[in-house]
């Protein structure tokens, strides 16, 4: 009886974790006139690609895939 009321305080304490600490949170795209939704990756490599006045800094991962980890701003 022991074994199945540790087993169940372990799953609330797992689920719990999980649920305070979602993950990692990326930045949002800037809702400003330079950042319009729709734009696609290639936009965004014209000030934010290797060498640009906005470049990612040395540390960002080597994905190209913009839209996969940072997202439009919500309306509302």
């Amino acid at each position: 009886m022991k074994s199945i009321a540790g087993f169940f305080i372990f799953v609330a304490l797992v689920v719990g974790f999980l649920l305070l600490f979602p993950g990692k949170k990326y930045p949002p795209i800037p809702a400003d006139r330079l950042h319009t939704p729709g734009q696609d990756v290639a936009a965004c490599m014209e000030c934010h690609g290797t060498g640009k006045k906005y470049a990612m800094k040395k540390t960002h991962p080597p994905k190209f895939e913009c839209f996969k980890c940072h997202e439009w701003p919500r309306k509302g």
